[in-house]
């Protein structure tokens, strides 16, 4: 009865190990954590102790013990032996097993990692079996047991041979995950060697003929100290073309001053251009220096010039012309030197024609105008910019992704309306997000699902009908119907369009803006227009 009892918790102990193990594995491809702790469990529920799997070295000429439970570091080290050497080398040299049952009588047996004085007094039986995969003979796994337990030897082969199948096919994904990653860590590497060649002096990063002849137009104006008006798409990197210019130019040592038009309110904006005297208006406790004289002998970067008021642009017409201010509030002539640098991505001749941007400024800011390729006219450099924005924010977000099997192909299909500014946010989310090392092509694709439903939106939020022409161009003459959408003039059916989109937001004037594939400022223009104030004041 009693033998009887100790067999059937023999196999409840098996049970539970396999059990374990099949579940650690299935958890986790870290072997380093997922080996051991089979071994753990191999020594505390059947007593096979000091288990260790050894393998061959990168240059296969030694075995070392890799995984092991119940060693020291030291012993661990001194584990190493030469292909056929000792026991644990005749087996992996056979791929038979080998069953030690005196490692005291076995003149074959080295004690090479664990001495005879640190094992147990007794009969300490040494067993050896083969990791074989596929034919393969992938490494040993071997332990120590004593010979007078009464779990027959039969039971620890049968359970030893269960064990190694499952470390061989551990070790035989982990070998085909390193080599998978050793070749995506070479194509990345690659990347980005081509990725340090192509950001060179000037910080731009990309090689397509369309950046090189933009980037070759913008380093040939930068000695001059003409006005520059940049033109393109949202999100192609104006300001950094305009930061290059101003690096590039004589003035690279004074300061370079950028403001955004489109996001100060209109009452704040001359103030924040100009500056202001104390007690100019209320809360001006203090009089204040604007962006103007702070750029003074530098370069003044005037960013969506567009949605600039009429009223601001005689001002900023009289700066052009006199090269003098006055601050919001004074009568003093503040004279400045500097360069003027605008960028848009509206149609600014159409603005004219619509009597919203005065004419005398648009010749006087367009002096050489510069226009910007959008991203999908750019060949070649998504998989760059793609690789930059990775690295920069694995480094900001303190992780270690890689691209995996089809996202470069996949970035590079997609057709990027938001362009250079959508791409970074894209890969910034990924890195986020990612949970594994490697950002996969499924979990891109679902990014990029998300990136189409908003692109569904009307495109001229960020194209207003300017022309997908790359470097300068002369004479600022637009084809008739250029861009997406044709500016849409006023007319006596607006009134209703914009009263339903008004309440189709809820009063949500923004919203509506957009719905209507306007800005802010055009909507609020056109309600001005049509005397609807009334109807949204609030």
């Amino acid at each position: 009865m009693s033998a009887r009892q100790d067999h059937h918790d023999d196999l409840e102990l098996e049970s539970l190990l396999l059990a374990q193990a099949a579940q650690l594995f299935g958890s986790s491809l870290d072997l380093s954590a997922t080996i051991p702790a089979v071994l753990r469990l191999m020594s505390q529920l059947v007593g096979l102790n000091r288990g260790r799997v050894v393998v061959p070295d990168g240059d296969g000429q030694a075995l070392r013990i890799r995984y092991a439970y119940g060693l020291t570091e030291d012993e661990r080290r001194r584990g190493v032996y030469a292909p056929g050497e000792g026991v644990t080398g005749q087996v992996m040299a056979s791929g038979r097993v080998s069953v030690v049952q005196n490692v005291d009588d076995e003149g074959g047996y080295l004690f090479r990692a664990v001495d005879r004085q640190t094992l147990p007094e007794g009969t300490v039986c040494f067993i050896a079996m083969p990791i074989v995969m596929d034919g393969d003979v992938l490494g040993v796994l071997a332990c120590h047991r004593l010979r007078d337990r009464p779990r027959p030897f039969r039971a620890d082969l049968h359970l030893l041979q269960i064990l190694a199948a499952m470390f061989g096919q551990a070790l035989r994904i982990q070998e085909l995950v390193a080599r998978r990653t050793e070749q995506l860590e070479e194509q990345n590497q690659a990347l980005r060697s081509a990725l340090a060649e192509e950001v060179g002096a000037h910080g731009v990063i990309g090689n397509s003929v369309a950046l090189r002849h933009a980037l070759e137009q913008a380093l040939r104006i930068a000695p001059a100290d003409a006005t520059v008006m940049l033109q393109g798409e949202s999100g192609t990197g104006k300001e950094r073309f305009a930061r290059l210019i101003h690096d590039r130019s004589p003035r690279h040592r004074e300061p370079f001053i950028c403001i955004n038009c489109a996001a100060i309110p209109e009452n704040l904006l001359e103030a924040e251009l100009f500056g202001h005297e104390k007690g100019a208006f209320t809360g001006a406790v203090r009089a204040r220096i604007g962006k103007v004289e702070l750029a003074d002998g530098g370069t003044l970067f005037l960013d969506e010039i567009g949605d600039m008021n009429l009223e601001l642009q005689a001002k900023l017409l009289r700066l052009l012309q006199e090269k003098t201010l006055q601050r919001v509030g004074g009568d003093r002539d503040i004279p400045v030197n500097l360069r003027v640098i605008t960028a848009t991505h509206q149609d600014l001749q159409r603005q004219v024609n619509e009597g919203r941007f005065r004419l005398d400024l648009f010749y006087r800011l367009n002096v050489i105008p510069l226009m910007l390729p959008p991203l999908r006219q750019r060949s070649g450099d998504i998989r760059l910019l793609a690789l930059h924005f990775l690295n920069m924010f694995n480094r900001r977000h303190c992780k270690h992704l890689e691209f995996g099997d089809g996202v470069i192909e996949r970035l590079e299909s997609f057709d990027w309306p938001g362009n250079i500014r959508q791409l970074e946010n894209v890969i910034e989310r990924a890195v986020l997000m990612g949970q594994t090392r490697r950002i996969d092509a499924g979990e891109m694709e679902q990014l990029l699902g998300m990136e189409s439903a908003v692109e569904g939106h009307d495109r001229q939020a960020s194209i207003s009908g300017i022309p997908e022409t790359a470097g300068l161009v002369q004479g600022w003459k637009l084809a008739e119907g250029a861009g997406d959408r044709p500016y849409q003039k006023l007319s006596d059916t607006d009134p209703e369009t914009i009263r339903s989109a008004v309440a189709r937001c809820r009063g949500n004037k923004t919203r509506a803006a957009r719905e209507l594939g306007l800005t802010a400022r055009q909507l609020h223009y056109r309600i001005q227009k049509l005397g609807l104030e009334d109807n949204y004041r609030g």
